[in-house]
């Protein structure tokens, strides 16, 4: 019997992070778990924090993650992952675009930017896998592809790598982008040591 696990995949508005949690999910449908996920999006078109929440194993009931029950946190970008911390169980892990995207008070001068974020997100939990996965989408040929490169890290995170992520991901996103993707899928699994 599979025990259930959650996984919170936070970010920033237009990061991908619907479309990741997407194709996670209907991966893990094909692998035989039930799943449930539920998704919030804070004027996600104007950079707004959005997060997925997903929960899958032999039955889930209710897709919610409350703080301290999420297996792993995958944050799109470095303050998101510090407002979601909270979600994270003790021994949890944490993988982090080491990505900046400023919020509004920041732009406007009115609050600055966290520093040392990754220092303080790893001294906060053991288990941090900081990824620059927006630099290396970029080396990729596009940022777009940074959400599918974080998805790879989950994939060998969770354990899940023996499914065909790559051909499930070749029907999801669109057909010019599908070879960058699958190149930013394979540095996601290069990634998780």
């Amino acid at each position: 019997m599979a025990e259930t696990k959650s996984i919170a995949i936070v970010g920033v508005g237009g990061q991908g992070t619907v479309l990741t949690s997407d194709i996670l999910i209907e991966g893990l449908v094909d692998l035989g778990f039930d799943v449930k996920k539920t998704e919030q999006h804070g004027l996600s078109q104007r950079g707004g924090s959005v997060n997925c929440f997903v929960k899958y194993g032999d039955k889930v009931y209710a897709p919610l993650i409350a703080e301290g029950e999420a297996d792993v946190l995958i944050a799109f970008e470095k303050i998101e992952a510090m407002r979601w911390l909270k979600l994270l169980k003790k021994d949890g892990t944490l993988v982090v675009n080491d990505h900046e995207i400023y919020p509004i008070p920041v732009k406007m001068g009115k609050a600055e930017y966290p520093a040392d974020a990754i220092g303080q997100l790893s001294r906060a939990v053991e288990k941090t896998y900081a990824v620059d996965a927006s630099g290396e989408a970029q080396k990729i040929g596009t940022i777009r592809v940074a959400s599918i490169l974080l998805l790879g890290a989950l994939v060998k995170i969770m354990g899940l790598s023996d499914y065909d992520w790559k051909s499930l991901i070749s029907r999801k996103v669109p057909a010019k982008f599908v070879d960058m993707n699958l190149r930013a899928y394979e540095a996601g699994l290069a990634s998780i040591k």
